[in-house]
């Protein structure tokens, strides 16, 4: 009898393959002695779409609103169909004796993995892997260790709830307004609130008024000393102060000597990584997760990424030098540690209370082949490598002398500062001569006059609009690259060079819709809770009744709303199909003229696509247009055109190659959706 494995990826289930002996590959799986690996693509499935439900639900319209199904049910994807009917085969199979769940180790790979077995029907025993590596070891270690899936009944019922929630809300509120206001208006449990903090940044800023201050410090040849409480001073005052001193002299009146320690930081948390990912080298948080998830995938060199601790668990301590080592050919420094086997001087590092699913991001016990790395996937992994060596090594420390300069009844303060240990930052020590003084002793020094400007807030960046959302309890470090990706792509926030910032489009939304959609404070409430579900603390029934309630308020109060909209986006072009204006749509490769009319699919490229299609006279690329008799490639060089179905002059293309090379041409421009985004396609990423 063999055990069906369910891993969440085709490169997963390979690995998983490679360790479990399951060495005959098939075209949706791999089998061997006591395996079978397979693999969802992604989700296999997702939550009916309305006209699922009922035909008459297909209609945007505020009759049929809100749409509030008795039971939320599940469809298969349409493009993934034949690797569900494989994994529904396999399911089947008389040799089968049981089920092992090998998607990802958190709430949305419980997902992926339990509703293909409720799709398929399995009604076997099924076990869990839990794993926070893809290493041979860990997967070893994994199956050696093998979980009920009943365990983690909890984490599915949580599952279910978020995407339950987003559905209901995100699509009854994105449906709402775009009926109400006649425009593609995206809202959503997460993404609203998220727009929120980015727009509120955006009022303060410009709320702010900058005033000009002054300030009076002692320069000496020891530094700059600045007065007791570094006051904002009116220039009046500052120029009479100054006046008053000049000829004062300054007496040393008090010293403060203390030692500072600086500990290493802990590892990174994936929101964390993608800060400091986004502030030293503009990686967007997408960017950053997509290049983690192959250093842990593909090479196998990192842990979990989708963590949110820093922590790591006990039970690791004996593997720190292993690690150690395998990343010693990569990085030098860990090579010393290694030699000398260094042990972890950071021990507050280990704390199992502090960890959840998944303990800090390291390095696994897979040695790097560095060649292999792109440039960004290195910078990635030099950053957990730089956070991994920290913990080998001691505190940062620093001796502080502090002295308080008396000019007269104005007293001024002058620190100065030594590196006595290098510690974990490996800044390089050099020898300093600084004098110390004693009380009473007389310090030569210059008054000067120093005039400022307050500081207008900053504008939030992709790193700290992570960090708020975090601190708000917005999303988890597994969705919060998609809700920006998602706000982004629908038109209500923009990337200007190292900030984002709202569009005039967002910001009418934010207007709209009710505030408490706005605010973050009754999403992190529900976030709580679906942690809370996760932990058995509450019933899936009771929070999906409290959103069914709050989906009705919302549709109710946007229905009533009397506020007014202005779409920006709106041409004087006319649909061909139904007479209803066109609507400018900014895509990744181009603006797309779609048509107004929520009923209506139609959609053109509003500029001609340049295509990868040579010219056969000049070879620049042609540019793809729709003519009387067909798409034709035209040269904007030398104006040559010519015919799709001329491109292979000596050998006629068959209907099948016609219609992949239409295909080719004419694919969607759409960014790639979530599997949530797919199943809200027609409300929230329609074209």
């Amino acid at each position: 009898m063999k055990t069906l494995v369910v891993a969440e990826k085709p490169s997963v289930a390979e690995s998983l393959a490679k360790v479990l002996k399951a060495d005959q590959k098939n075209r949706h799986y791999y089998e061997g002695k006591d395996y079978i690996v397979t693999w969802a693509l992604g989700h296999l499935m997702t939550l009916k779409m309305p006209e699922d439900y009922k035909k008459e639900w297909q209609t945007w319209t505020f009759d049929t609103l809100p749409l509030l199904p008795k039971q939320m049910e599940t469809k298969p994807l349409p493009k993934t169909r034949a690797q569900l009917r494989a994994i529904q085969t396999l399911g089947k199979r008389s040799d089968i004796k049981e089920a092992v769940i090998a998607t990802d180790a958190g709430r949305e790979g419980e997902l992926v993995a339990r509703w293909i077995l409720e799709y398929i029907r399995f009604n076997r025993p099924v076990k869990r892997l839990w794993i926070s590596s893809q290493t041979d070891k860990a997967i070893k270690d994994g199956f050696a260790h093998l979980r009920p899936a009943k365990d983690y009944d909890n984490l599915y019922s949580a599952a279910k709830a978020r995407a339950t929630a987003d559905w209901l809300i995100g699509l009854n509120v994105t449906r709402a307004l775009t009926v109400k206001y006649n425009d593609n208006l995206s809202a959503g449990r997460v993404q609203t609130p998220t727009l929120g903090l980015v727009a509120k940044q955006e009022a303060l800023i410009n709320q702010f008024k900058p005033q000009t201050y002054y300030t009076l410090s002692f320069v000496t040849k020891h530094g700059d000393a600045q007065m007791q409480g570094n006051p904002r001073l009116t220039l009046e005052k500052a120029q009479a102060l100054q006046l008053e001193l000049q000829d004062e002299t300054a007496v040393v009146t008090e010293i403060k000597a203390k030692n500072k320690r600086q500990k290493a930081p802990l590892p990174y948390d994936l929101t964390e990584l993608q800060k400091d990912a986004n502030q030293r080298y503009q990686f967007s948080a997408k960017k950053t997760l997509n290049l983690l998830q192959t250093l842990y995938e593909q090479y196998k060199v990192v842990t979990y990424p989708r963590t949110d601790s820093k922590y790591l668990t006990s039970d690791l301590k004996n593997t720190m030098q292993e690690r150690l080592i395998a990343i010693s050919r990569y990085e030098p420094q860990a090579k010393k540690l290694a030699a000398k086997k260094a042990p972890v001087l950071q021990q507050q590092v280990f704390n199992d209370a502090k960890v959840g699913d998944h303990y800090g991001l390291i390095p696994t016990e897979q040695m790097p082949q560095a060649e292999r790395f792109s440039n960004d996937e290195q910078k990635i992994y030099n950053l957990i490598v730089e956070r991994f060596i920290g913990l080998f090594l001691p505190d940062y420390q620093e001796a502080q002398q502090q002295y308080s300069l008396r000019l007269k009844t104005t007293t001024f303060v002058l620190k100065v500062t030594q590196v006595t240990v290098a510690g974990f930052k490996q800044v390089e020590l050099t020898p300093q001569n600084i004098t110390k003084f004693n009380k009473g002793t007389v310090m030569a020094g210059k008054l000067t006059l120093n005039k400022q400007l307050t500081q207008a807030p900053k504008p939030l960046s992709e790193a700290t609009l992570l960090v708020q959302m975090e601190k708000d309890g917005l999303g988890t470090p597994a969705t919060r690259a998609e809700i920006i990706e998602k706000i982004i792509s629908t038109g209500l926030m923009e990337r200007t060079g190292r900030h984002v910032k709202v569009t005039p489009k967002g910001n009418q939304l934010l207007k709209l819709v009710n505030p408490s959609l706005t605010s973050p404070k009754l999403t992190a409430q529900w976030e709580t809770e679906l942690e809370q579900i996760a932990a058995g603390q509450l019933s899936q029934q009771k929070f999906v009744t409290q959103i069914r309630d709050a989906t009705v308020d919302l549709v109710k109060e946007v229905k009533n709303s009397s506020a007014d909209y202005k779409d920006f986006n709106l041409t004087a072009k006319v649909c061909p199909k139904c007479g209803a204006h066109l609507r400018e749509k900014q895509t990744r490769n181009g603006v797309l003229l779609v048509c107004s009319n929520q009923n209506c699919d139609y959609y053109r490229r509003r500029d001609p696509k340049v295509t990868n299609h040579r010219c056969p006279q000049c070879h620049k690329k042609m540019i793809l247009l729709t003519g009387e008799k067909g798409d034709y490639f035209k040269c904007t060089n030398c104006n040559l055109t010519q015919k799709v179905t001329d491109i292979k002059k000596h050998k006629k293309m068959s209907k099948h190659e016609e219609t992949q090379l239409l295909k080719k041409v004419n694919a969607d421009d759409e960014p790639q959706e979530s599997p949530l985004a797919q199943a809200l396609k027609a409300a929230m990423a329609r074209k």
